[in-house]
């Protein structure tokens, strides 16, 4: 068996953008002999679509789009997830679900246990916990289906839960795990990442497969870093930070292991990475192209106006030089040269002689106090 992992920057609430870009990916992958592709949590709405799920709209939104990826389950089988709603009125409305789609048809569905309500999750606001556990069976293999937190319980030892979804699965004896993520960036996580997918295999003596997001939602950032573990416990391969990308796993080579496979995690770079990501998706996102950047001369401006050229690209970049007698010729001097450097456009706009409106402007109300006090 062939699979693909799929990842990819989805938008939240664009649901035709998202769409296109899992059929190009599930072509893309059916062309590379996959048997099955996988995309991440949530992936027909983005991560974390918060209060838009109270929408019926979206959730039909959402809907349509599974449906869709369900007739493109042709000769290739799907993993998707994407809310999916509670039939009976106990409970919350929603679950968090992983789909399997194949044959033109949702041949099973997998909800989501562990719910985070913590850091910027909220997901127990919105989502139902899962109560049934339920492997896939395909083409000769049992597969255990697990969204993100539900592999970050390992032996029931977090306090904040009460239930282990794989230990739940494990008397119908999997052949394998899929785990469609949703976990976001900081400098150490993805190594605490690799950490937690080493443990579940020396748990559970399987192969998993991990597939995360990439790409910003405005002050949420993915780094990507899907991976393939081998029941020896070595990462069999690790998928690049902040790119989208599609890889292709031939099973029988994952189970055999002796490979290993991880992304340097420098940290800077790492930083550097998901900052430009950042700008560039918080941009191209909400529909803009330029910025406009004042530069001081000082640290802190030189390094916006640097991530800024390279997320946006220099011709889309214009900075304001706006000195004033609190600046000094070297500040002035530094902040011209950074921006020949860069090749972006410069205005110098004097501001003393605004500055000096503006106090005498307000002399009257300020006359008794001493200078820069308000």
């Amino acid at each position: 068996m062939k699979i693909a992992l799929a990842q990819l920057n989805y938008h939240i609430g664009n649901f035709s953008g998202n769409l296109q870009k899992m059929l190009e990916a599930v072509a893309e992958a059916k062309s590379r002999g996959a048997d099955l592709v996988v995309f991440a949590e949530l992936a027909t709405t983005g991560y974390p679509p918060r209060d838009f799920l109270e929408f019926d709209d979206f959730i039909r939104l959402a809907e349509d789009s599974v449906e869709a990826l369900a007739r493109a389950a042709d000769g290739i089988a799907i993993v998707v997830g994407s809310p999916s709603r509670n039939p009976v009125p106990e409970g919350k409305d929603l679950y968090n679900s992983a789909f399997f789609l194949e044959d033109g048809r949702v041949k099973a569905v997998q909800h989501k246990t562990l719910l985070p309500t913590y850091d910027i999750f909220d997901e127990y606001r919105y989502f139902e916990p899962a109560s049934r556990w339920q492997v896939v069976d395909f083409r000769g293999k049992r597969i255990a289906l697990t969204i993100c937190e539900d592999i970050w319980n390992i032996g029931n030892e977090n306090p904040l839960y009460t239930r282990c979804p794989l230990d739940e699965m494990m008397p119908q004896q999997p052949d394998l795990v899929l785990n469609l993520s949703a976990s976001p960036f900081d400098y150490t996580h993805a190594a605490e990442r690799i950490r937690i997918l080493k443990a579940n295999v020396a748990r559970y003596g399987l192969p998993f497969f991990y597939v995360n997001h990439v790409g910003a939602q405005t002050e949420i950032i993915f780094d990507g870093g899907s991976m393939v573990a081998a029941p020896d416990g070595g990462i069999f391969d690790e998928m690049p930070y902040f790119e989208e990308g599609v890889r292709v796993y031939d099973l029988d080579e994952v189970m055999q292991g002796g490979v290993h496979r991880e992304q340097p995690k420098e940290k800077i770079p790492l930083i550097h990475d998901a900052l430009v990501t950042g700008i560039r998706n918080y941009f191209h996102k909400l529909g803009f192209r330029q910025a406009i950047v004042g530069l001081s001369g000082g640290l802190d401006s030189a390094v916006t106006a640097v991530l800024a050229a390279e997320a946006l690209g220099r011709e889309n970049v214009r900075v304001l030089l706006m000195p004033s007698q609190f600046s000094s010729e070297g500040s002035v001097t530094d902040a011209r040269a950074l921006a020949r450097n860069l090749g972006v456009q410069y205005d110098l706009i004097p501001i003393e002689p605004i500055y000096q409106q503006f106090l005498d402007a307000l002399a009257p109300h300020f006359w008794a106090t001493p200078f820069n006090v308000a």
